[in-house]
C-alpha cells in the first residue's frame, strides 16, 4: 500500500460499485468511509472552523494575560503602599503565581482531552475570574499572596490547552499562523491593559475603593462573564463538533490523517502514550527552546510600564506609551506565523528572531537614554512575542499522537513558565532606572533559547536523514487479519495505517518539520 493511497481524503459515493470495493479495502485507513464527502468545500470549511474558533479563544486568552499581568499597572496607582508591602514582597505575589501556574499545567491538558472543551475551559475560566474579581478586595499582603496562587491555578489550562486544542483541528502547515494569532491576543492585551488601567485609574475613591482595586474588580468581572459564555460558545473536538455537518467533520479528520495525523480520529488513554513525551528527546529540548522566550516574555509583560516609568514618565503616560510597543509585537507575531507557515522553515525563524531580541537588550544594558531605550524595547520585542507561537508550533508540528502531543505541549509551557518565577524577581527596585540585572538576566534566557534552537534543529535534520536512508523502517504485513498487538511484538504491523496509528512520530515515513 503506498502513501499516496494512504492520505486520501475524500470518499467516491457509494452508488459507484467500484468504488464500494475499494472502500472495503481501505475500510482501516479512511474515517467514515460510507460518508460523502463530495460536496464539501475545503477552502470554505477552513474559514468556518477559523471564523468559529479563533476570534472568542482569542478574546479569552487576552482576557487571561491581562488578568495575570494587570497587577503589573495596579503597582502604579499605590498598591504596595496602600497594602504596607515591601518591594520583595510584591515581587513574591509575582512569583507565586507561576508556581501553581506550571504545576496544573500538564493534568489540566490530560483533563481537557478527557473532557469536552467547552466544559474544561469554561470551568477555569468563570474560577479564574472569581480570583481576578475578589484581588480588588484584599486588605493586606497575605490574602493577595493567597487569590495570586488560585489565580495561577485556574489559568493554568487555558494557554497550554487551547494550542493543543488548535492542534487537533488544522494541519502542520495551518497551526502556526493560527497559533500566532491566538497569542497575539497577549500584544493586544498589553496594549489594551494601559488604555484600560489609564481609564479605570479615574475611578479611585468610588465606593471607596482605590483606582488599583477597581482594576482587579473589573477585569475579573469581564472574565466571570465571559467564563459562563463560553459553554455555548467553545466548539468540541473535530468528531463531535456541532458546528459542523457529518460530511464536514469527515473532511476535516481525512485532511489530518492525511498530514500523519493519524490519532485525529479519536485515541483511547494509555499511559504509555503519556510515558512516550516523557522520554521523548523532542520533549526535553522543547522545554529550553520555550524557556528561551518565556522567561523574557513575562518579564518583559510585567515590568515594562515600570521600566517606562523609570525613564522620567508618570504612570498614565508610561501606561499609555506601551501601546505602540505592543501593537508592533502584535503585527510581528502574525507576520512570522504566516511566513513560518508558508516556509515551513521555524527553527531559522526563532534563530534570526532571538538574535535580534538579543540585540534589543543588549542595547537596554549598554543604553543611558530614555529614547535609545525606548527604540530598543521594540527590538527586544522581536526575540519574545513572534517566538512563543513560533516554538509551540514547532514542537506541535513535530509530535504526534492526541495524549502524547497534550502532554508534550503542556510540559514545555509548563517548564518555561516556572522559569516566569525568575522573571519576577530580577527586576529589582534598588536597580532603577536602568535594570542592568534584569536585563542581563533576560538576555542570558536568550541565549538559552538560541542554543536549544540550534540542537533542536540539528537533531531534527539528522533524523529526518536518517529515515529518508531507511534506517526506520517498520516491517509491514499487508494481512489486515492479523492480530496487531501479536504482531507488534514481533516489531511487524498489518498494515501501514497500524504502524502510523501506533508509531507516531516514530513512524519511519513521518518527517519532522525543521
Amino acid at each position: 500500500m503506498s502513501p499516496s493511497t494512504e492520505k486520501r481524503t475524500s470518499s467516491p459515493t457509494a452508488s459507484d460499485p467500484e468504488a464500494s470495493i475499494e472502500n472495503e479495502k481501505l475500510k482501516t485507513e479512511v474515517y467514515n468511509v460510507d460518508v460523502d464527502t463530495s460536496e464539501v468545500d475545503e477552502k470554505k470549511l477552513l474559514r468556518k472552523i477559523d471564523i468559529a474558533l479563533i476570534p472568542w479563544l482569542s478574546f479569552l486568552y487576552l482576557l487571561s494575560f491581562l488578568d495575570r499581568t494587570s497587577i503589573g499597572n495596579a503597582k502604579l496607582y499605590h498598591l504596595e503602599t496602600d497594602l504596607h508591602m515591601t518591594d520583595n514582597q510584591y515581587l513574591l505575589t509575582l512569583t507565586i503565581f507561576f508556581f501553581s501556574y506550571a504545576i496544573f499545567e500538564v493534568p489540566s491538558n490530560v483533563f481537557l482531552k478527557r473532557l469536552r472543551p467547552s466544559i474544561w475551559l469554561s470551568f477555569l475560566m468563570f474560577f479564574w475570574g472569581i480570583m481576578m474579581t475578589l484581588q480588588g478586595t484584599v486588605h493586606n499582603y497575605p490574602q493577595l499572596l493567597g487569590l495570586r496562587w488560585l489565580l495561577g491555578t485556574f489559568e493554568a489550562g487555558l494557554f497550554p490547552g487551547v494550542n493543543y486544542y488548535l492542534s487537533c483541528w488544522y494541519k502542520r502547515s495551518e497551526f502556526g499562523l493560527r497559533a500566532a494569532i491566538f497569542f497575539s491576543a497577549a500584544t493586544v492585551s498589553g496594549a489594551f491593559g494601559g488604555l484600560l488601567a489609564a481609564a479605570i485609574s479615574k475611578m479611585d475613591g468610588i465606593g471607596g475603593k482605590p483606582a488599583w482595586a477597581w482594576i482587579f474588580i473589573l477585569e475579573g468581572l469581564l472574565t466571570v462573564i465571559a467564563g459562563a459564555l463560553s459553554f455555548w460558545i467553545i466548539q468540541d473536538f473535530p468528531d463531535t463538533a456541532k458546528f459542523l455537518t457529518e460530511a464536514e467533520r469527515t473532511v476535516v479528520i481525512r485532511r489530518l490523517q492525511g498530514d500523519d495525523q493519524f490519532s485525529a480520529a479519536g485515541e483511547n488513554l494509555k499511559l504509555r502514550n503519556i510515558f512516550t513525551s516523557l522520554k521523548d528527546w523532542k520533549t526535553w529540548i522543547g522545554m529550553f527552546v520555550y524557556v528561551g522566550c518565556d522567561m523574557p516574555l513575562y518579564a518583559f509583560s510585567l515590568f515594562l510600564p515600570s521600566i517606562i516609568n523609570q525613564l522620567s514618565f508618570t504612570a498614565n503616560p508610561a501606561n499609555l506609551l506601551t501601546v505602540p510597543v505592543y501593537v508592533f509585537a502584535c503585527i510581528i507575531t502574525c507576520a512570522v506565523g504566516f511566513l513560518a507557515d508558508r516556509w515551513q522553515q521555524r527553527g531559522y525563524f526563532n534563530l534570526g528572531f532571538l538574535c535580534l531580541g538579543g540585540a534589543g537588550y543588549i542595547i537596554l544594558i549598554a543604553s543611558r537614554s530614555a529614547a535609545l531605550s525606548y527604540f530598543a524595547v521594540f527590538m527586544a520585542t522581536c526575540g519574545i512575542y513572534p517566538i512563543i507561537p513560533n516554538t509551540i508550533s514547532w514542537v506541535s508540528n513535530n509530535v504526534e499522537g492526541s495524549y502524547k502531543r497534550s502532554v508534550s505541549l503542556a510540559m514545555v509551557i509548563g517548564f518555561g513558565n516556572i522559569n516566569g518565577a525568575v522573571s519576577s524577581n530580577v527586576y529589582r527596585a534598588t536597580d532603577k532606572p536602568w535594570y542592568p540585572l534584569g536585563h542581563g538576566l533576560v538576555l542570558l534566557y536568550i541565549g538559552i533559547g538560541i542554543i536549544a534552537s540550534s540542537t533542536f534543529l540539528i537533531f531534527l535534520k539528522r533524523e529526518n536523514a536518517r529515515r529518508e536512508r531507511g534506517e526506520r523502517d517498520e516491517w509491514i504485513e499487508n494481512q489486515p487479519e492479523t492480530h496487531l498487538p501479536q504482531n507488534e511484538k514481533n516489531g511487524r504491523f498489518a498494515t501501514l495505517a497500524d504502524a502510523k496509528r501506533e508509531k507516531g512520530d516514530q513512524w519511519s515515513g513521518y518527517r519532522y518539520t525543521l
